[in-house]
């Protein structure tokens, strides 16, 4: 039953990587876009494109009948939704199954689970994979809440239970502070998720933000190792690695396998990751979500890993099973992705879209450049600033920081202001070259310093 013809339900980088996969797999592409991505590069290298609606997402790539419709327009018989958008809606999943298509992806069902914070923690107690202290499921008012958190211990956080992404997350440093904030976050979760239901949970201060790439076929689970992803701004990642530098091979072994646990306790289907916190004062780990599609990072796991993390998520749905196993899949070397967006740090990372002037991307072993950008697109100003991830890969860690620091210097990109030069400047920073960083770390350097930026 393997795929004929694959829609692509997304734009940028993304959809560029989910065509190139496809095609190594002599699967035909078909990219459904908005009226302003219909010279994308994605919809250029595309064998045809599908145009959903009007620029702005609700009209476009957030239309499930638009979507479902383009598949069935143009004879598509699968859905790849890539990362963001309507890739962890279970309603579209659903609506995608309903229509007689493949989702690539796990089951809508699973979606719904996992994409339910607290049914995730359940799931993930149920597998015995240890979480963060918190509440049994959803609080709804101030009483229960306080119960709660005088059995908890400040400080805690105030999570929204259908959140991602680092969004509909408050503090809560005092009894207080949590009368203040609960209903705040509350209505946070209601205006951006539709749903008001949050959960506490522990904060726990010092932590690395670790994550374990998953495959299955929904029988069979393997782990592709870890990514480190700490450092990060206002919760949204900056600069990924992998493996950690603070994981010791008793922990990452620990780590996989009860990430593996997991996706085999819910009979996972496709790629997905599952994220920790550990805490470096008490080497403990604990989960905290799962993300049941293809990760912006998944390029660090693919080159340590070797394994074509996008080309098995559509051997997957196209129904063949995991041949590989775990005691093939090895660790070599370390690999950096550093994200570039069109945002001006010097300018509390402003929006900055533009069109592309000039472009040169270095090339070599051990470079590899996932970008949707060519000379002379303009940027459209309705989506993520995410123009490139510059991912490195070299024998060990030292390395790849000497050769990531190379390849910044080389790329040569004009017509508007980027993250650039914050990188350089990361890389050059004793912290992250001593690997001696968690989740607070970056936004502490960048409170201690001005970042200046320049065009490039």
């Amino acid at each position: 039953m393997a795929i004929k013809k694959l829609l692509i339900a997304n734009r940028g980088e993304i959809a560029v990587r989910i065509i190139n996969a496809a095609k190594k797999l002599h699967i035909p592409t078909v990219l459904a876009c908005s009226e302003i991505d219909v010279d994308s590069l994605a919809a250029k290298i595309a064998d045809q494109i599908e145009v959903l609606g009007p620029a702005r997402s609700e009209h476009s790539y957030l239309n499930i009948p638009a979507v479902i419709a383009a598949a069935q327009r143009c004879g598509a018989d699968a859905v790849h939704p890539g990362y963001g958008f309507l890739a962890e809606n279970a309603i579209f999943a659903q609506a995608v199954v309903d229509a007689g298509l493949i989702f690539v992806g796990p089951q809508p069902e699973t979606i719904a689970r996992m994409g339910d914070k607290a049914l995730a923690r359940s799931a993930a107690q149920a597998a015995g994979v240890p979480v963060v202290p918190g509440s049994v499921g959803e609080v709804w008012n101030l009483d229960e809440a306080q119960r709660c958190a005088s059995s908890i211990g400040f400080p805690l956080l105030i999570k929204a239970s259908a959140g991602g992404g680092g969004r509909g997350i408050r503090h809560a440093y005092s009894s207080e502070t949590l009368t203040y904030e609960l209903p705040i976050a509350q209505s946070e979760a209601q205006a951006a998720f539709g749903h008001n239901g949050v959960y506490l949970e522990r904060f726990i201060t010092n932590a690395r933000h670790i994550e374990v790439q998953i495959l299955g076929d929904g029988n069979k689970v393997i782990h592709l190792y870890e990514r480190e992803c700490s450092l990060q701004r206002r919760r949204q990642k900056i600069l990924e690695e992998a493996p950690s530098p603070a994981i010791t091979p008793e922990l990452r072994q620990a780590l996989c396998q009860s990430a593996v646990n997991l996706a085999q306790s819910i009979n996972y289907l496709g790629a997905g990751t599952i994220e920790y916190l550990v805490d470096t004062d008490s080497g403990e780990f604990f989960f905290i979500e799962m993300n049941t599609r293809i990760q912006v990072e998944h390029p660090i796991s693919e080159m340590i890993t070797g394994v074509d993390i996008v080309a098995w998520m559509l051997r997957i749905a196209g129904g063949e099973p995991l041949s590989l196993d775990q005691q093939q899949i090895h660790i070599n070397g370390a690999a950096l992705e550093m994200r570039l967006n069109a945002e001006d740090p010097e300018r509390n990372f402003f929006p900055c879209p533009g069109t592309v002037n000039e472009l040169y991307w270095p090339q070599g072993e051990g470079i590899r450049i996932d970008s949707h950008l060519y000379e002379g697109y303009r940027i459209p100003p309705y989506y993520d600033s995410l123009l490139a991830k510059v991912v490195i890969h070299a024998t060990n860690r030292p390395k790849a920081l000497q050769l990531a620091a190379q390849v910044l210097g080389d790329i040569r990109l004009s017509g508007m202001k980027t993250t650039l030069p914050l990188h350089q400047r990361l890389l050059a920073s004793d912290f992250l070259a001593a690997g001696d960083f968690h989740t607070n770390s970056l936004e502490s350097w960048l409170t201690a310093a001005t970042v200046v930026t320049e065009e490039y």
